[in-house]
């Protein structure tokens, strides 16, 4: 009798903070349901992350970041690819040559490394995972009869906005040179959105981009994939999964977190920066006294807003964390405070380029969180309890505001008004981090997070939807072969 060999998924991820951290988290939680995964980097994401671990490595060293989880019992193999550019290629600067590289240039190598799997692999190759936002998944998979997962990294809202461009584009609201501005109600599963509430790139009128090009063809590829795995949860999202169920297989598996969240210390490191460690100084501070306050890993902000902000913490005399890279508003210059900043803050303030954010916002210190609304840090601020305060600067941060603070109400807005100001920043940050935030909100949050904890339970709907996905790709193998 034979013993039926495990299945085997080659899981390729987008280059970007946010996106890193759920698709690691998603090839352990596969390889912990029996799956053998390969995991594949690219050789910048590669370098970065290992620079972040702070180890003396030569250049010739290879670290393998999923070592510690094979030695836990799991079978992830792992392998770094090219994306097409040197190394030292500065991505950030050179954006459009970039994304142009990764349409054009990062498959090939992409297709010569999954060759060489479906060659040399054992247990056979049968399975390609990838981040929805690459536009080759469904002609490699295709190619080597593999059965094609996308990958949904952001809420299963804005995945319908980018399944239904076509939609959006009939009715003039996307890639028109005058996009109209009146309410949608037209979506599957979307009972109405505001255009100012879009994905920043469907708000733009200029759609002859690099990128404008890659949410086109993204587009396409959801529509290819066989199985759709998204980083969200069922009863918080229902209607525009369904809507988008009556079309193809998806599965709402999130929140995607390190197992259990018992401590944040995962069994692989997912950072691309080096962390700073804020828990000595948090100890200090009373219980919910901490103003958390990040704008995430990679959108620059523009300088007048960074510095109005910073006068606004000034003058709201509480104490904060500020996470603040050096190129918050340009990735040309380093970002300068305004001057005495520093002097005036003296003990009640915390500046880091980069720390570990489920240690800072799982502390009590903890009362609130600034946020760009990244997805990331929308989810691990429900599961912990942290009200937020909303400043979204670019792409889904726009759309994950809406869902926060009119949908869902659990978030506030930083600025009602235009422009930002000092003064609005200092009045808000008060009212989140005093008892007069609304009674309402903090209900809102409580039963927005008990819906989280439920989905990662034991019977819950994220652990039978990702079960249910692994009998429906496993039925799906055996068709193929």
């Amino acid at each position: 009798m034979t013993t039926q060999k495990p299945l085997h998924a080659v899981v390729f991820t987008l280059s970007l903070q946010g996106h890193v951290i759920p698709s690691i988290h998603l090839a352990i939680k596969l390889a912990s349901k029996g799956f053998t995964i390969t995991f594949v980097n690219t050789e910048v994401n590669h370098r970065d992350i290992t620079k972040s671990l702070c180890r003396k490595t030569s250049q010739n060293d290879v670290v393998d970041i999923f070592a510690a989880a094979r030695e836990a019992g799991l079978d992830i193999r792992y392998r770094t690819v090219s994306d097409g550019f040197p190394i030292s290629f500065d991505r950030k600067l050179n954006n459009e040559q970039y994304l142009e590289g990764h349409v054009h240039v990062f498959p090939a190598h992409v297709d010569e490394l999954v060759r060489d799997l479906v060659d040399s692999a054992d247990p056979p190759l049968t399975c390609l995972v990838a981040d929805s936002f690459f536009g080759w998944q469904s002609a490699i998979a295709k190619k080597y009869n593999l059965v094609y997962v996308s990958f949904w990294t952001e809420p299963a809202l804005v995945f319908s906005l980018f399944y239904h461009l076509d939609l959006l584009q009939i009715n003039g609201h996307y890639a028109s040179h005058d996009n109209r501005e009146d309410t949608i109600e037209y979506i599957p599963g979307i009972k109405a959105i505001e255009p100012k509430d879009l994905v920043s790139f469907l708000q733009d009128t200029d759609f002859s981009t690099s990128m404008h090009r890659l949410i086109s063809m993204t587009s396409k590829e959801m529509k290819s994939a066989d199985f759709i795995l998204c980083n969200t949860v069922h009863e918080l999202e229902f209607e525009p999964i369904l809507a988008i169920q009556e079309q193809q297989p998806m599965y709402a598996i999130g929140p995607l977190f390190p197992s259990g969240l018992s401590n944040s210390k995962t069994l692989v490191p997912t950072s691309l920066k080096p962390e700073f460690d804020c828990t000595q100084w948090l100890n200090t501070k009373p219980q919910g006294s901490v103003l958390y306050v990040s704008f995430g890993s990679f959108i620059p902000c523009e300088k007048k807003k960074i510095d109005e902000i910073a006068h606004g913490l000034l003058l709201s005399k509480i104490n904060f964390i500020w996470v603040l890279r050096g190129d918050a508003v340009s990735y040309e210059e380093p970002y300068v405070l305004p001057s005495g900043f520093e002097d005036e803050i003296k003990d009640r303030a915390l500046i880091v380029t980069w720390t570990n954010q489920i240690d800072v916002i799982s502390h009590s210190a903890i009362g609130g969180f600034l946020t760009h609304c990244g997805w990331n840090s929308t989810l691990e601020s429900i599961w912990y309890g942290v009200p937020m305060l909303c400043f979204p600067l670019k792409a889904d941060q726009l759309t994950i505001r809406k869902l926060l603070v009119d949908d869902w109400r659990i978030g506030v807005n930083l600025c009602d008004k235009k422009p930002l100001t000092r003064f609005e920043v200092a009045e808000k940050v008060n009212v989140l981090m005093s008892t007069k935030l609304d009674d309402k909100l903090r209900k809102e949050m409580i039963k927005v997070r008990q819906i989280l904890k439920n989905a990662l339970a034991e019977n819950g709907s994220s652990e039978r939807n990702l079960c249910q996905f692994v009998s429906d790709l496993k039925n799906k193998i055996i068709e193929k072969v």
